[in-house]
């Protein structure tokens, strides 16, 4: 049985991210689609991903742009029917491809349905399906917990006269998970599309299902060497969100009894998956060790260890080393981009860097962690941060913290298909809902598609490496101690072992491996010129070795 026959494809499978509204667009309304992803499945097939996870397309007013759902049982008809979602998942599964999809349950739109009938009473059926607290005295939140897109996470409803929390926009009020019903309810939504056919789900924000009962307020976080960025990942340093220690509104011990329950949902299907978003400050890897030990929860988690600015040969030996002494028995998901965050060869590039060179250095080392990872749409063009005037912008996150932090509009624009079409082949509509940057377009598809040695045939190659060697794909990581900025690790099993050694500096370095290793056959690497003389392994900047071990 193959890997991607087998249950657990996901240990080690690489999973590609498409955001529908800038994937492809067939309706003409400038806006990407679901049968725009049907015409593209060749493209995401070529790369030899396992995965496709696809970011919201369900019934939604898009406040924020699909993560605030008004109905989780259909699909919005932006993006299509459901019969086209029935259709790309038989197209999908018939090229060798699964389907996760983007489950986004700790909240609802307040245009849902259910949120419609709690607001209207205190006494009506669905009345406890949110949370919703009196004020205080004076009139004032209930406590002092803060939305991570500004302000207070409390809004005041005129009609029963009481606040009810939202961790993101007003308009996207929590569930109240500690309702039965609520996870009852939940779960029927989670059945609806596995007996469509998905392989899986993305958990957006999982450990903010719970909240404290107690509502108790979150204390200031406190600065110390040891919490490091005190900011943490849940928000960029101009959002006053990163000011406390979120002890109690989220990754509450309960959070756990509903994981257990919706992996026994998934146990009743085969092959099933689960990857959930951790974002938890210091406390990240200790909450996806609770979240994915045990075998009874979610598969795997990711964090957002590797998408922060960080990117040294330091940084990403402790964030692996620490999961690795963490989360014993669970599994993680690496990512570098997603559509949260600025593009990696924008975060890391420095003055003189070749782009496209840093961006072979970065599928070349993602893919040769221990873990499954996830890229990102347009990150096997190359494509940078794109620029985007005020006036075009329609994240609200950005909107909201703007000019110091621009949002995630940049990381959002529509992928470039080909260099000479209207809107880069992405819409004939008059004007996308995001400009293509002229940037972008000579990085399209049509330009590296069927060119040796362009960045889109480096992907290809590469994964196709890594997907060769079933020890870089679940097996065994171990880290040697280097010089400088070097990260060095051995993968794979006794029978087939790998060096790996990767100079994140811009400069040449030269190293020598531990006496006790013996190197069989370099492997060539494309784009890199990293050799050995005798026991020495020479480096340029940004360069990668690798070989077998005897």
């Amino acid at each position: 049985m193959s890997k991607t026959q087998s249950s657990d494809w996901w240990r080690g499978c690489v999973i590609y991210q498409v955001y529908p509204r800038s994937f492809q667009d067939t309706s003409g309304d400038g806006i990407g689609d679901i049968r725009g992803i049907i015409q593209r499945l060749d493209h995401i097939a070529s790369l030899g991903v396992d995965a496709i996870w696809l970011s919201p397309f369900f019934k939604s007013p898009m406040a924020d742009f699909g993560y605030d759902v008004s109905d989780y049982c259909d699909v919005d008809a932006m993006f299509g029917t459901l019969s086209d979602f029935d259709e790309l998942i038989e197209l999908a599964h018939a090229k060798g491809l699964k389907i996760i999809i983007d489950q986004v349950i700790s909240h609802s739109s307040d245009q849902h349905a259910w949120f419609k009938e709690s607001r209207s009473s205190r006494d009506n059926p669905k009345a406890d399906w949110y949370i919703w607290a009196d004020p205080k005295p004076d009139g004032t939140a209930p406590n002092n917990w803060l939305s991570i897109f500004g302000g207070p996470a409390w809004e005041w409803d005129t009609v029963r006269r009481q606040y009810y929390m939202h961790n993101f926009l007003a308009s996207q009020p929590d569930l109240n998970f500690h309702n039965p019903d609520v996870q009852n309810a939940i779960l029927d939504t989670v059945r609806f599309w596995l007996d469509r056919g998905v392989d899986g789900f993305r958990l957006d924000t999982v450990n903010f299902y719970v909240h404290d009962k107690q509502l108790r307020d979150n204390p200031a976080l406190s600065l110390s060497t040891e919490d490091g960025n005190f900011m943490g990942v849940d928000a960029p340093d101009t959002n006053p969100y990163g000011f406390q220690d979120h002890l109690y509104d989220k990754s509450q011990p309960e959070n756990i009894v509903f994981l257990q329950r919706l992996r026994a949902l998934l146990n009743e299907y085969d092959g099933r998956t689960t990857v959930g978003e951790v974002g938890d400050g210091r406390r990240s890897l200790k909450t996806v060790a609770a979240y994915t030990n045990g075998g009874d929860k979610l598969h795997m988690c990711y964090t957002f260890d590797m998408l922060s600015g960080e990117f040294s040969a330091e940084h990403f030996r402790r964030s692996i080393s620490n999961f690795q002494s963490v989360v014993q028995d669970g599994w993680v998901c690496w990512a570098f981009s997603n559509h949260d965050v600025e593009r990696h060869v924008s975060r890391w590039k420095r003055e003189g860097d070749d782009v496209e060179h840093l961006a072979r250095f970065a599928i070349t080392l993602l893919s040769s962690f221990r873990g499954s990872i996830c890229l990102y749409q347009g990150e096997e063009l190359g494509l940078e941060e794109a620029e985007i005037a005020f006036e075009d912008l329609v994240d609200p996150y950005g909107i909201r913290f703007w000019p110091a932090y621009k949002g995630r509009d940049g990381c959002r624009t529509p992928m470039v298909w080909e260099k000479d079409a209207a809107h880069a082949g992405f819409s004939a509509a008059p004007r996308t809902w995001l400009p293509v940057p002229e940037s972008h377009l000579r990085h399209a598809v049509d330009q590296q598609d069927h060119l040796s040695g362009s960045l889109l045939s480096h992907y290809r190659q590469t994964l196709a490496f890594r997907k060769s060697h079933p020890g870089l794909v679940d097996g065994p990581m171990r880290f040697l101690n280097t010089n400088g900025d070097l990260l060095a690790f051995i993968r794979g099993e006794a029978h087939e072992r790998f060096l790996f050694v990767f100079n994140l500096d811009r400069q040449p370095v030269e190293w020598t491996p531990p006496s006790d290793l013996s190197i069989a056959e370099p492997v060539r690497l494309p784009g890199f010129a990293a050799g050995h003389e005798g026991d020495a392994i020479m480096l340029s900047g940004l360069d990668v070795f690798c070989a077998r071990l005897a």
